[in-house]
This record gives C-alpha cells, structure tokens and sequence, in this order.
C-alpha cells in the first residue's frame, strides 16, 4: 500500500509537499485578491468621475435620463440610448429564448445519444466563447447588406439587426444553460411520470420544464445581461453613436447605452466624460438588477428534492 501511495504520489518528503500546496493556495488567494482589487479601482475611478460630474459639474441626473443625445454636453441625455437598449432586450429574448429553450429540450430529451448530438454539444459549447465581434459582422454580412426586396437598396442598419446579432451572441449560453437545468431534474421524478403512464411529452411539458424553469430562466437572464453590454456587435451593424431620437419600432435606427458610453468617452472635452461616468453607473445598476432578478427567481422558485 505504501508503495501505490508513494507511485501516486511521487513519494517525497511528505513537509515539501505540504509546503507546495500552501505555496500553490497563497498563489490562488493572491490572484484572486489581485482581481478584486483592479475591479474595485476601476469602480473608484468610475463612481468618483460620476460623482464629480453630477455635485462639482452640476450635471442634472433627472435631465440626463430623460433628454437625448446632443453635441452640447449641458444638453445631452441618456434616454434614446435606454429605450435603444430596452427595445434591443425585448427583441433578443423573442427571438434566443424560446429557440435556445426548444434546442436544449430537443437535445437533452428527445434525440438519440450518439457522435452527432456529441458533436452538435462541443460546437455549442465552442460557440459560446466566439468574440462578440464575429456574430456582429456575420449580422452585417447576412442581414444589413441584405437586398431589400421592397425599396431597392439593402436591409440597413435597423434595431432588428442589431438585436439578431445579440440573439446570436446569447443562444449558446441559454441552450447550455437550458440543458443543464434539465439534467438538475432528478430521473425519479421522470419515472414517477412515467409509471403514471405520461408519454414522454407529457413529461417534459407537465413535470420536467415546471421544474426547470428557474434554472432556465436565471441562465437567461444572466446571458442577457451580458448582452446589454456589449458593444462591438452593435457598431458591427451600424447603431448609432449618438442616439438623438429613441426608436419607434424594430426597423428604426438605433443607439444603445454601449455605444453612447462609446461616444462620450472619446469626445476630448472633459464634459463628455463625467456625462460617460454617469453612463456607466446607470448601466451598471441595471446589470445589478438583472442580477439580482436572476438570484431572486433561483430562491423563490426552485425546488429541492429529497
């Protein structure tokens, strides 16, 4: 037995290996620490700028959320880019979740575990780390220089496209998601379905999804609110920098909180940048809440089996 133990091992002074695997502890707690300390500077940084602007630069917050944008900075706002954002979550979530949420039942209930379900698995889990750049400029390619049948010209630069973009970004991350809240639900509670002689779509419908549901939605929750704030793909597609009227309807152009932020933080007058401080803050509260919707669906809905 010693002798398996110290081939396992590598044998050795047993201090030395102690002493290693302190050292290695101390190195995870460091990096861990390293982290947290950069976030929390880049927080300081951001909440003393927005701080400054709104009691040093009298910026009105009241005005900010409810004017537009404009290249005066005592007259630019951030409400066209909100409703940008807001009309741009809205579209995402209709065209990934109930997509992303049929593809992971389909893969997770229903199709034959074989190399192809294998294969369809890896590429999605390869998907989900793709830079967000790509799905904008396949977005591009595919939809914004589409032809459009009707005037002539092509598609454009519409919310539409920019919101197809995102779905395309996040569909990934709920069909995983989706999946593995499935695979949470014990396979006695399918069996007791089944003994009550449910079909498999009954199951699934009646037994398997109601009690997967919170997972699935806390993973898309989370997976949106990674896509508020992205950027790269809605510059892709042609949003707006400055987004001066807040869109009516899904083939309106449009400016989102990303891209003012953009803007505002590589205009040179020192305004700007209080204005992009701010920005960030009220964008960053949104992702809390997100957030915080997201732990608060978990708690309240999930169910524990014994």
């Amino acid at each position: 037995m010693s002798s398996e133990t110290d081939d396992l091992f590598g044998g050795g002074d047993l201090s030395k290996e102690r002493l290693k695997g302190r050292a290695f502890l101390a190195f995870c707690f460091a990096a861990s620490v390293f982290g947290v300390f950069a976030l929390a500077l880049l927080l300081l940084d951001v909440f003393s700028q927005a701080a400054t602007g709104v009691f040093v630069r009298d910026i009105d917050v009241v005005r900010f959320l409810t004017n537009s944008a404009s290249r005066f900075p005592d007259q630019a706002g951030f409400y066209a880019a909100i409703v940008g954002s807001a009309w741009l979550m809205v579209l995402t979530v209709i065209l990934s979740f109930f997509i992303g949420v049929g593809t992971a039942v389909y893969l997770e209930e229903f199709a034959p575990d074989n190399r192809w379900k294998r294969l369809v698995e890896a590429n999605l889990a390869n998907l989900a780390g793709v830079p967000s750049v790509v799905y904008g400029l396949l977005v591009l390619a595919a939809v914004v220089n589409l032809g459009n049948p009707l005037t002539g010209g092509r598609v454009g630069p519409i919310l539409l496209a920019g919101a197809i973009a995102l779905a395309l970004l996040i569909m990934p991350i709920i069909i995983v998601s989706a999946q593995e809240a499935l695979r949470a639900v014990p396979e006695g509670v399918r069996r007791g379905s089944y003994a009550t002689g449910a079909t498999n779509w009954q199951t699934v419908r009646n037994v398997v999804l109601p009690a997967a549901i919170p997972g699935i939605l806390t993973g898309t929750i989370l997976a949106l609110a990674r896509a508020i704030g992205e950027t790269a793909p809605l510059i892709m597609v042609g949003a707006l920098l400055t987004a001066r009227r807040a869109p009516d309807g899904p083939f309106d152009s449009f400016g989102a909180m990303p891209t003012m932020i953009y803007y505002w933080a590589d205009r040179p007058e020192i305004d700007f940048q209080y204005l992009a401080a701010i920005g960030i803050v009220v964008l960053l509260l949104i992702l809390l809440a997100m957030n915080a919707t997201a732990v608060y669906l978990r708690n309240k809905y999930e169910t524990e089996y014994q």
